[in-house]
């Protein structure tokens, strides 16, 4: 008898050992997967019926907030000027989880359920309060925003715009943009349906372009090879480098040309200001092979190419906002180096990359993390965290960045003079990248910062799949953009 006894109390401790391992890893291990689950009704009643804090603009404008309702789930989320802050804020949803924007990367701060907020929890159980979720202040200037969204109108493309010396995002935009409260009412129907219809195809308006879609930079790139050849120390902005009407690409028979006669240069030569100003394609094929891939690569690297890069929240916040990393190709050969050098080819970009690109430059060399949240406050006004800035990465030398300055000043005094702003020194550099079957389209893009001699803000714009040149598309709205910021 006592084997039987034996064995079965081994039995029984044995199945409260699994009882408990399988109790840990549903509380612990898999909670926020089973949270997160759309089949979770429990957990979503508990979620809508939650009172989920306000997302603010940097003057108080209120972006997303929750209101009372007379239905089962007692609040509705709504979005003021939805699609104007949609990139920003993302949606909130009966029946898709928060996957982008500040609903998702803030999403344990707005619903109330974040560890930080336990005394808040308790003190509204204690007094019979209503239990709230932390409210979101954001570094987003509206009217910045609003001018940049208007000038993209219905234009496929993406416009940033950064503080230089905190890497702080004033404006994010990307168009076409939707309306986060189609998917934010409570009628699971209509809000599946507003789904369905808005995720469909490559070119949904719920895709961030600022973000989350990669182009070919085009001549911006410039930028970033300039740099690497002045940081050797063997180039000055008066250094002489091979140009030429058309260069040759190694090892084929594929000749490439510049847009502009300036851009060839004298005898085949050109200045490497000359080369900046007037977007010489010859002279940075000529020059990228000349570095070496190494030394593009590593200076493209230093300013977070290959890297996704958080813009706002952490595992313990909900689901961090990225942006997808911008690319640079891995031991190319010459010709495709020659291309990459240009921006075209193998390269892409995110138009937050470039921006960072231009901030860095703007900021001595200093690369910032770009940060989309200022401070995070509780029901009753607590601060709970401010962000402070953080350098990324020092990706090049105050005297490269003083050199590169003046390398695209001249890209607006002599190469673009219409996209000059009265009484303000601009640095900048515009790309006009190649795109579709046979070349047959443009991504249009401008880059760069004012005042020249006093950065504060740093600027790209990416206008997709368009006619004319970057210069005449994405030049207009950087200007705009810059006109708007430091008229404040």
């Amino acid at each position: 008898m006592n084997k039987y006894l034996r064995q079965l109390f081994t039995a029984v401790v044995a199945l409260f050992v699994i009882l408990g391992l399988s109790s840990t890893i549903i509380m612990a291990v898999r909670a926020n997967a089973l949270n997160n689950d759309p089949r979770n009704a429990r957990s979503l009643y508990h979620q809508l019926g939650a009172y989920r804090g306000a997302i603010l603009a940097s003057d108080g404008t209120v972006m997303a907030k929750s209101e009372p309702v007379n239905d089962a789930f007692k609040y509705l989320r709504t979005y003021s000027n939805g699609p104007l802050y949609a990139p920003v804020t993302g949606f909130f949803s009966i029946n898709q989880t928060a996957d982008r924007g500040l609903e998702a990367s803030r999403s344990m701060l707005l619903n109330g359920e974040a560890d930080s907020l336990i005394w808040q929890r308790a003190k509204a159980m204690l007094t019979g309060a209503t239990d709230q979720g932390a409210s979101i202040e954001t570094s987003i200037d509206p009217k910045l925003q609003q001018v940049a969204y208007d000038q993209l109108g219905t234009r496929d493309g993406a416009a940033v715009a950064i503080e230089v010396s905190t890497g702080r995002i004033l404006a994010m935009v990307s168009t076409p943009s939707y309306d986060p409260n189609k998917l934010a009412t409570h009628d699971t129907k209509a809000a599946s349906q507003a789904y369905n219809e808005l995720s469909a195809g490559q070119n949904s308006p719920l895709i961030n372009r600022a973000t989350s879609q990669l182009y070919p930079p085009g001549s911006t790139f410039k930028t970033i090879v300039a740099s690497a050849a002045l940081e050797t120390g063997d180039y000055q902005t008066d250094t002489k480098i091979p140009a030429g009407a058309s260069y040759t690409l190694p090892g084929t028979a594929t000749q490439l040309p510049n847009a502009e006669a300036q851009a060839a240069g004298v005898n085949g030569q050109i200045s490497l200001q000359e080369a900046v100003a007037w977007s010489s394609n010859t002279a940075f094929a000529q020059l990228g092979v000349k570095l070496g891939a190494s030394k593009v690569s590593d200076m493209a690297t230093k300013l977070g190419f290959g890297s996704t890069i958080t813009i706002d929240g952490t595992e313990s916040t909900g689901t961090p906002m990225t942006a997808t990393a911008s690319t640079f190709p891995s031991d190319p050969t010459d010709d495709k180096l020659a291309l990459a050098s240009i921006g075209q080819g193998d390269t892409t970009a995110t138009p937050l990359q470039m921006a960072m690109v231009a901030q860095a430059i703007a900021n001595n060399g200093k690369l910032m993390q770009p940060t989309l949240v200022d401070r995070v406050r509780a029901a009753d006004l607590t601060v709970l965290s401010q962000t402070k800035p953080q350098t990324m990465a020092n990706a090049f030398s105050k005297d490269s960045a003083d050199k590169l300055t003046t390398m695209m000043e001249s890209v607006m005094t002599e190469a673009n003079p219409q996209l000059a702003i009265d009484g303000i020194k601009v640095a900048a550099k515009t790309g006009t990248a190649q795109i579709g079957t046979d070349n047959s389209a443009i991504d249009g893009w401008g880059i760069g910062f004012a005042p020249a001699d006093d950065p504060q803000i740093a600027v790209a714009v990416l206008v997709h799949n368009t006619d004319v040149y970057g210069s005449l598309v994405a030049g207009p709205i950087m200007r705009a953009m810059m006109q708007e910021a430091l008229q404040q």
